[in-house]
């Protein structure tokens, strides 16, 4: 199969491939990766669904690649016809299929890309395909630094230690693919790497290849739709099993990459495990902007859900830790310490796996890494006893309580081991551990809370009311500062437990108690969301002092809106003018920008501009008061940004990204440049060297461009033929002339005649893509139509495979998943596996 012509191509005619382009280079095997899976995945269908049903997947992909290669809406219409003549059991497998081969083809896609960062790095070629930086080309970024900003590579070995990037996890909504789905695709793509491996035998391909099928049958069994909505503590936990499967791994070899980097640059030193040059923060369970399932209670949980994973981590690695540092030589100090450890200790657990008896005193090693191994069991234990029960029989002292307590046992053998001539041993796993306990600590992630600016407003002023000296809210912003910086400066409490509190006022205030009750490590930044001045922060400021938190969160001001985002410099200067603040954040400060609700006011073109502006006038204000700034970007996942009154961003990006039409990416862009072009011609040539020549707008047009690669007007038309009034019908067409003609402007000021031109992979992978996608978006189109209009004539035929009558129970089986739908059995789910089909395929959501 891996040698078969793509004119052979799995199971389907050839005809039905011949849009698909070749390969793109000699190490390119999508086209094989791709037809494997797909040959499989036919395979199973035609085994669980039977000869007909499988033969109208290939009549759907027939019709969406003739579709593709002509563009005839007729083809469309036809497709339609196939469609909804399913009965609603064969509906929901159809859709289910199509949305499960963009899965195998993602999967592929990700092999490939693999595959060919491999072999760039055998042949010493460090570029990305795309240009991107990635591990594959650590070393020649590197060396670029070094070269083109004319510093020394010691220099840049300085600067990078003191760097930080903080990658901030959060729960979307509209996240596709279940957890489940995830971890079996997880080894769909470990079995098609190992398959393709040089050095396989016969037998261990007959045994991948057998395991491949299994888990491409396991994953078409597994419903795809959560029947449940997730709750926060659940989002929390499957957002957690990314470090489990990868992070906590990835971290330590990323490192080890870096160092190899820097001896190749003539640095011979390691990056120190304790610079923090990455680390992770969340939003999830602590994001409750607008959010009302996110609660004091929900909060702590997360954080002690968090803890918990994070001892479990730690505690999984200690025993192979344990195995490794066997030496019976050590220094001084350490052999003091294990003496002391050893006369002390008294081995009755017996939940250990291994050295579950007394340690010898000759290992010494060993006796320290046992007595890490027992606090980390209790700090596991009591996080999880005050998860489940609000309390803990385990007293704190005999847990870890900060990171530096438990860096302190690691580093004594670090140390040892350097002093007794092994510190090639300490290179090894113990400092993979060290730089794990340094990035993840005790809490895995820091948890960032955002609340808005009127909650804050809201307490204010209750608590002003309460002490009869007048209504906070309706203060000016002189007297908001005056109040605030006097009650900052004073030490008297603000207000006891006979403050009058709404619901509301009592979340607010609650979660800062939750804030102060639980270990500082848990936390990071305090997100002020509809900042717009100083007092906003400063509200924030004392309402930490007044429920007792510790150690105050760093308060940072989100900007958003395009107004807010103009504003801002001015804002930041009034802040950085109060003595009493700049004293506070001790020459360092935060700000995060957003980008949907900008989007929203301006569209994407002049918030890009106006985002981009922000940031420079922001870094100037931070230089002249000699503060440290740090740049928050609340970018989100896809190119588009914003949304209307009704709707916020994450459903009105992701339905103009269902319907093909990506409306919110480009509208707006044509007529910039038309304006522009016919003020005067030489403006293009202008236009021109500013994408040659200037990354931000080159990277702009880059994007917008790829999304016209993804988008496809006549499926846009479809949905407004089928779903829009007729009155609407000639909107709908100016709006597509206007996409036409953004489009053509976009190639001319790029220079390339065809969309993607200077793309080639990204290119073939969309086009591999198309006519899945394509008889998705048809499927979509006419459920929404019958769930819109029950009135509306379908001919529905038989089971398709009603001959088989257990095969045909299958199908009817997978309508009665959902048996509380309030629309005609089969249409809810219908659609929804076509919005998750169309998503994989896209790899955009909202």
């Amino acid at each position: 199969m891996a040698n078969r012509n793509i004119e052979k191509l799995a199971s389907i005619d050839a005809q039905l491939r011949l849009l698909v382009p070749g390969k793109v280079s000699e190490d390119d095997k999508l086209i094989e990766y791709d037809a494997l899976l797909l040959d499989r995945f036919l395979d199973i269908l035609q085994d669980l669904h039977g000869e007909d049903l499988k033969e109208t997947v290939q009549e759907c992909y027939e019709l969406s690649a003739e579709y593709e290669g002509k563009h005839d809406p007729k083809k469309l219409e036809e497709l339609g016809s196939v469609l909804t003549s399913l009965d609603p059991g064969d509906s929901i497998v159809i859709a289910k299929s199509f949305s499960h081969m963009l899965n195998l083809a993602n999967l592929a896609e990700e092999v490939q890309i693999a595959y060919r960062r491999r072999n760039k790095l055998k042949k010493g070629d460090f570029a990305d395909e795309n240009s991107a930086a990635t591990e594959s080309d650590i070393e020649e970024t590197l060396k670029r630094l070094v070269a083109q900003l004319n510093k020394s590579p010691q220099e840049v070995f300085d600067a990078l230690k003191n760097q930080t990037v903080d990658l901030v996890f959060t729960a979307h909504p509209t996240q596709s693919i279940r957890r489940s789905l995830l971890q079996k695709h997880g080894r769909i793509r470990d079995c098609l790497a190992q398959l393709y491996a040089k050095d396989i035998t016969p037998d261990d391909k007959q045994e991948l290849d057998e395991a491949l099928q299994r888990e491409i049958q396991a994953a078409f069994r597994t419903d795809e739709i959560r029947r449940t909505p997730p709750t926060p503590q659940d989002e929390m936990r499957a957002g957690m099993s990314y470090f489990h499967e990868t992070i906590w791994k990835g971290v330590p070899k990323f490192l080890r990459r870096v160092d190899t980097a820097l001896k190749n640059l003539g640095i011979n030193e390691r990056v120190p495990y304790n610079a923090p040059l990455i680390q992770f923060s969340s939003w999830m369970g602590g994001d409750r902007d607008g959010n009302p399932r996110v609660t004091p209670e929900v909060t702590r949980d997360v954080c002690l859900l968090a803890r918990m994973m994070a001892a479990n981590l730690h505690y999984s690695q200690i025993e192979d830790l344990m195995f490794e540092l066997s030496m019976w030589r050590c220094n001084d100090e350490l052999r003091v310490r294990a003496d002391e450890l050893h006369r002390s200790s008294k081995k009755d657990a017996k939940h250990y796996i291994e050295f579950w008896k007394q340690i010898p005193s000759n290992e010494p090693y060993r006796v320290i890494l046992g007595e890490v191994r027992d606090r980390l069991y209790q700090t596991r234990e009591r996080s999880r006893h005050l998860l489940a029960n609000g309390y803990s029989d385990i007293p704190e002292d005999a847990t870890f309580t900060s990171v530096e307590e438990f860096l302190e046992p690691l580093e004594l053998c670090y140390r040892s081991l350097c002093a007794s001539g092994d510190q090639a041993i300490a290179d090894g796993s113990l400092l993979d551990f060290l730089r794990q306990v340094s990035t993840f600590g005790l809490s895995l992630v820091r948890l960032d809370i955002r609340q808005e600016s009127d909650r804050h407003t809201d307490v204010m002023d209750a608590i002003t009311k309460h002490l009869e000296i007048g209504s906070y809210r309706d203060w000016s912003e002189e007297r908001r500062q005056e109040w605030l910086l006097s009650e900052l400066s004073g030490k008297r409490p603000l207000f006891g437990p006979d403050l009058p509190k709404t619901e509301e006022i009592r979340d607010v205030l609650d979660t800062f108690h939750v804030i102060a009750e639980l270990p500082s490590d848990n936390f990071g930044a305090y997100i002020i969301s509809m900042a717009t001045a100083p007092s906003d922060v400063l509200a924030v400021e004392l309402l930490q002092r007044e429920c007792h938190v510790k150690q105050p969160l760093r308060v940072v001001p989100l900007f958003e809106k395009l107004a807010d985002l103009e504003a801002a410099p001015a804002a930041l200067v009034r802040l950085f003018s109060i003595d009493w603040y700049r004293n506070r954040i001790n020459g360092k400060q935060e700000v995060m920008i957003g980008y949907s609700d900008s989007g929203k006011d301006a569209g994407r073109f002049s918030a890009a501009w106006q985002l981009y502006k922000a940031q420079e006038e922001l870094i100037k204000v931070a230089k002249q008061f000699g503060v440290k700034l740090t740049m928050f970007h609340g970018r989100g996942g896809t190119v588009g940004r914003g949304g209307i009154e009704s709707l916020r961003a994450i459903p009105w990006i992701f339905a103009w990204t269902q319907t093909r039409f990506h409306l919110p990416v480009w509208l707006g862009f044509g007529s910039a440049f038309k304006r522009v072009i016919h003020q005067d011609i030489r403006n293009l040539h202008m236009l021109q060297e500013m994408y040659n020549a200037w990354p931000f707008f080159r990277v702009t047009i880059d994007l917008v461009e790829m999304v016209f690669a993804k988008g496809d007007p006549g499926i846009a038309a479809l949905y407004d033929k089928l779903l829009v009034s007729e009155d609407l019908w000639q909107f709908g067409e100016r709006l597509r002339v206007n996409y036409e003609e953004t489009k053509r402007l976009l190639l001319q000021i790029a220079g390339h005649k065809d969309l993607l031109e200077g793309d080639p992979y990204l290119k073939q992978r969309l086009r591999l893509r198309d006519s899945y996608i394509t008889t998705l978006n048809v499927c979509q189109a006419y459920t929404l139509k019958r769930i819109r209009d029950p009135n509306y004539h379908v001919n529905v035929r038989p089971h398709i495979s009603r001959e088989f009558m257990e095969i045909s129970k299958a199908a009817d089986e997978l309508v009665k998943l959902n048996p509380t739908s309030d629309y005609a059995p089969g249409l809810e789910d219908t659609l929804i596996l076509t919005m998750k089909g169309i998503a994989a395929g896209l790899q955009n959501t909202g």
